[in-house]
């Protein structure tokens, strides 16, 4: 079965469907609560120049995002 890709892989202007979140605890709550939950989608706007962070579009709102929060959320490649 293949992997699916981590936020963090996405190119710039890349959309996914949140697939499923596997960040412990802290991180996780933080990520539910910024509205990022399975079957969201989301667009990757951008990237800061030097990798990190990167600007999302979720749920009609650009979120900034460092890398090592993205790796934990899989998504779907739309």
């Amino acid at each position: 079965m293949n992997e699916l890709p981590t936020l963090d892989t996405l190119p710039v202007g890349g959309r996914g469907k949140v697939a499923r979140i596997t960040a412990p605890g802290p991180i996780r709550q933080r990520l539910l609560t910024m509205g990022i939950t399975p079957g969201t989608t989301l667009t990757v706007r951008g990237v800061a120049p030097l990798g990190d962070p990167i600007d999302v579009e979720v749920r009609g709102y650009d979120l900034s995002l460092r890398r090592e929060e993205a790796k934990y959320v899989y998504v779907e490649v739309i």
